[in-house]
């Protein structure tokens, strides 16, 4: 039997009067997103209530901004299956279009085998760094595709969706929703806030999730995030062009250009704000472990020295957005977890690129009384 779609919120001009939902999700990234539509399908019976502070699901944030590289390379030892299976579900269409699309991922390192043609003397010097592993599975795909596709299609299937939302938590049912609108001025106030009951909750809120619990019920949870940034190389690639890793730092095949994504050097301390620093005299908005990183590299990669890297001039020219830490640990795969009886924490992190799918399902099931999970036949 099909379930009739769900009712959208976007604005509010649309009068909210529901008091009670059996299941509330908070954060429409891809995690929030996809842990919807998995929870639809395996317990459609229960009503559920996406809440999203932005205008769109995730429409800025870390799933915006995250590399979108699946790659074996970064699957920790005993979760191959796993991520297999969110490769199969990438790849399927299933989520909708995310550009999912095959490119092998080279990591370099000194002494590595000779570099192939398609790598340019520009990206790497062939004299310092070679192959030094291979990845011929890995790809590129969109996450905010994802998210938005994912939530599209979890409302189809009877989710319902609030959007401009923010969220405060009073206990572990209890969830004030407080209704954003834009004033004539520019200034983004409460319009409503308005209560509901949940028989659970699921903050998939990203780096922001430790902080609602912590914040809203006083619990106290190890995890911790990291500001990450990424800036643009430009230089000419194709469709051809492989994924490249040195080191940390992952040089990504985008627009014909690269992205670079640094890995996570440093956890930010609790209620850190992003300012710009200082680069031989000309203030820019790089942080300062990105700077050591594209430093660390400029000899093995001459391009970083060169006109084609785009440092920006102030803060708002960089784009970054807070990572969450699993555990803390910037090496930690997704997870998620009980806080309280009807309360459930969801972090994806610098893996979810090849584990949050998987790790949204096993939350999905767990909710929905399920205990077979696919990865495992």
């Amino acid at each position: 039997m099909t379930q009739p779609a769900g009712q959208v919120w976007a604005h509010v001009g649309q009068a909210f009067t529901e008091t009670s939902f059996d299941l509330v999700v908070i954060g429409a990234g891809r995690m929030g997103a996809a842990l919807s539509l998995f929870l639809r399908r395996l317990a459609p019976e229960r009503r559920l209530l996406l809440v999203e502070e932005g205008g769109l699901p995730n429409e800025d944030g870390a799933t915006l901004l995250a590399p979108g590289v699946w790659s074996a390379v970064d699957v920790p030892p005993g979760l191959e299956a796993r991520a297999e299976w969110d490769r199969a579900l990438l790849a399927s269409g299933d989520l909708g279009d995310v550009q999912f699309g095959e490119r092998p991922l080279l990591r370099l390192a000194p002494g590595g085998a000779p570099l192939p043609p398609e790598v340019s003397p520009e990206w790497a010097d062939p004299e310092r760094l070679g192959v030094g592993a291979r990845d011929d599975r890995a790809a590129l795909f969109r996450p905010g595709g994802l998210a938005l596709n994912a939530a599209q299609r979890a409302v189809g299937a009877g989710a319902n969706l609030m959007l401009n939302t923010r969220v405060r938590l009073r206990a572990p049912g209890e969830i004030l929703l407080d209704r954003l609108t834009v004033t004539n001025t520019h200034q983004i106030v409460v319009h409503e806030t308005c209560r509901v009951q949940a028989g659970s909750t699921v903050i998939a809120a990203g780096a922001r999730g430790p902080d609602l619990a912590e914040h809203g019920l006083g619990l106290h949870t190890p995890h911790a995030r990291a500001y990450r940034q990424s800036v643009r190389l430009n230089l000419k690639t194709g469709g051809e062009t492989p994924i490249v890793r040195v080191g940390s730092l992952t040089l990504r095949p985008q627009q014909e250009g690269f992205t670079l994504v640094p890995g996570i050097a440093h956890r930010d301390p609790h209620g850190y704000v992003p300012t710009g620093g200082h680069l031989t005299g000309v203030p820019t908005g790089l942080r300062r472990e990105l700077l050591e990183a594209l430093v660390e590299h400029m000899e093995d990669l001459p391009a970083l020295a060169s006109d084609a890297l785009e440092l920006g001039r102030s803060i708002s020219d960089v784009a970054g957005a807070w990572v969450a830490l699993p555990g803390g640990d910037p090496a930690a795969p997704p997870r998620w977890e009980a806080l309280a009886p009807g309360l459930w924490l969801l972090l994806g992190g610098p893996k979810a690129d090849a584990l949050g799918l998987s790790t949204a399902y096993d939350l999905a099931a767990t909710l929905a009384g399920q205990t077979e999970r696919p990865w495992d036949a």
